[in-house]
């Protein structure tokens, strides 16, 4: 390039040193398809091998560390290095870019959000490092953080869309429901196909036990779900089989299991973790699966050693010990060994929390009430540090309320008459959740007719 033309940019605006302005087209595939979570963000993997420059290698090291697995390193580590020898040569915002990924390579997840938040204040229009640092956020329970990082963002930025989605999110998460629905109604008005906002939009809606309104708006924004990484088109759809099953119709829950969220990508995590859980939520209330469980747990027999995030690998575990898989075993031992050694910003989580959840999970799948009660017990308060949405850790408070109701005491029937009637009190339309607390209160003597709490 010559070093008197100006230098390439973005679509949002932020400088590039690039070595070819010919890969723009690219680099910019791969910048908005991440904000937007498009499957057009790995247009840039052809590039990485061509293409010295320090951001592309620096966006292909985290497109490999997207792969979630004990590949995603070892995958990541060559770009990552030639990104740091060049990184000299790159402006601030590019280096600070690949610090972070640098710091997510090594574990220290603390470190890469520190990055991200600077780089939010110094350089707001960089939404990729924005949706990365939430990202980062969101794994370590950090819902503050989620909503910190947009809000820094927000003054520079208000005209793209994609960031009044990651601020919906952000709100949502922080049980700040009326922003949060309006940031994603403003991001939707912007863009009709903004998958975030009508993820953020349907988060709200579930947990305002706005179900058949939810169900609605997620079927009628359906049709732009094209085009879009695995992750964001499954997860999704996974949300409109919640609705489905809260409101009875199982039938149709099955089959957008069985068309729309399990065969998309089988070999990806997230698109596995969303199978798993749905299949949970099928049998805890009551829906046969038939032989759902085995093609799934052919598949989650090979993460018995990635230890990526806590939060996948319970969810692993359980998938593995409801298909029948002696791998379940295996994987609770290399959990238990792998915890004290995990990176410090997320050792705690890996210890105090997935190690007591993972003996829980198991125990149930086993049938062995009292010790999954046990162990999901002590990781309850605090699950919030393995990550996940509160929608999605609703799956580990359902398991155990299970246990609860199976148990059959007189304690254990009492407490889960608390949880399941506050919960039917904020989703009054849930048929899932009448039919529960009415079989407790059954069996607590109690008249069915008290779990409309009209009388």
């Amino acid at each position: 390039m010559d070093r008197f033309s100006p230098s390439p940019v973005d679509s949002l605006g932020n400088p590039l040193t690039l070595d070819d302005p010919a890969s723009l087209p690219l680099v910019d595939d791969f910048v908005m398809g991440f904000i937007s979570t498009e499957a057009r963000a790995a247009n840039l993997l052809p590039l990485i091998d061509h293409d010295m420059s320090p951001i592309v290698q620096a966006y292909g090291a985290a497109l490999h560390m997207f792969a979630e697995s004990r590949d995603a390193v070892p995958g990541a580590r060559p770009y990552l290095q030639r990104a740091q020898a060049a990184a000299a040569r790159a402006t601030p915002r590019e280096r600070r870019f690949i610090a972070a990924i640098a710091a997510w390579a090594d574990g220290d997840i603390a470190g890469a959000i520190a990055l991200h938040q600077e780089q939010a204040r110094e350089h707001p229009r960089d939404l990729v490092s924005l949706k990365l640092g939430q990202y980062h956020c969101f794994n370590t329970g950090d819902c503050p953080g989620m909503l910190r990082l947009a809000l820094a963002a927000l003054p520079a930025a208000a005209d793209v869309p994609y960031l009044h989605g990651m601020a919906a999110f952000g709100y949502e998460q922080c049980h700040l429901m009326r922003d949060a629905e309006a940031s994603a109604r403003r991001a939707i008005g912007m863009c009709r196909k903004e998958p975030w906002a009508h993820h953020a939009l349907g988060h709200v809606m579930l947990t305002e036990g706005r179900l058949t309104e939810g169900l609605a708006f997620m079927q009628s924004v359906s049709d732009t779900w094209v085009g879009l990484n695995s992750f964001m088109v499954t997860h999704n759809w996974w949300h409109v089989a919640l609705f489905q099953i809260d409101l009875g119709r199982d039938v149709e829950a099955l089959a957008v299991y069985d068309r729309q969220i399990w065969g998309v990508v089988k070999d990806y995590t997230q698109d596995q973790i969303g199978a798993v859980s749905l299949l949970a939520r099928f049998e805890l209330a009551g829906i046969d699966v038939g032989e759902r469980w085995s093609d799934l747990g052919n598949y989650l027999s090979r993460r018995l050693d990635d230890h990526v995030l806590p939060f996948l690998d319970l969810q692993y575990l359980y998938g593995l010990a409801r298909a029948g898989r002696t791998e379940a075993d295996v994987l609770l031992r290399n959990i238990t060994d792998f915890a004290p050694r995990a990176p410090a910003s997320t050792r705690a989580a890996w210890e105090r929390v997935c190690v007591p959840a993972a003996h829980g999970l198991r125990a149930h799948a086993q049938g062995e009430i009292a010790a999954a009660i046990d162990g999901l017990g002590m990781a309850l308060p605090r699950l919030i540090e393995i990550g996940g949405s509160h929608a999605q850790r609703d799956l580990f408070e359902q398991v155990y309320l299970d246990a609860l109701v199976r148990s059959r005491t007189e304690a254990t029937l009492t407490g889960a008459q608390g949880i399941l009637q506050q919960q039917l009190n904020g989703q009054p339309e849930s048929k899932r959740l009448r039919r529960q607390t009415a079989a407790v209160y059954a069996a607590l003597g109690l008249p069915a007719t008290l779990t409309s709490g009209t009388h």
